[in-house]
């Protein structure tokens, strides 16, 4: 169960992590990332940070090295925007949802078009039948 105190530490963790993550960081690495959701201990003492890196596995590695590298970084600038007794110790976790989404959307199309294309060799055929039937009644 979360509390609405965990919930506000998420967003503001998502918030910090996220501008931190645009403005602050200078890593030529960490390009292309989404900070998608945080899920924060009961005890505050620890955080996952989903995040969603667009791009080929070899720049999702470097983008992952990077942040990890500068996850000191930004944990001291969620100590300055949380006013806790303990800094959350973060873990970014890559999150595949994003990826997933785009792959089943992509399907959805090849379905709508492959139905389209079925509709009309359909039509395309009952009004073949149609103007032989017609025909063969002429005779």
């Amino acid at each position: 169960m979360t509390t609405r105190r965990i919930e506000k530490i998420a967003q503001a963790i998502l918030e910090t992590v996220g501008t931190t993550i645009l403005l602050h960081l200078r890593d030529p690495r960490i390009q292309n990332v989404t900070v998608l959701h945080v899920d924060v201990a009961p005890d505050v003492q620890s955080a996952k940070i989903y995040i969603s890196i667009m791009g080929d596995e070899k720049s999702k590695a470097l983008c992952m090295h990077g942040l990890n590298s500068a996850k000191g970084f930004i944990q001291s600038k969620i100590a300055d925007r949380i006013q806790t007794r303990y800094t959350p110790v973060i873990k970014f976790i890559q999150d595949s949802v994003v990826k997933d989404s785009i792959e089943a959307l992509r399907i959805l199309d090849e379905l709508q078009v492959e139905r389209e294309t079925n509709k009309s060799a359909q039509k395309s055929s009952l009004e073949e039948d149609r103007s032989t039937d017609e025909e063969t009644n002429e005779d």
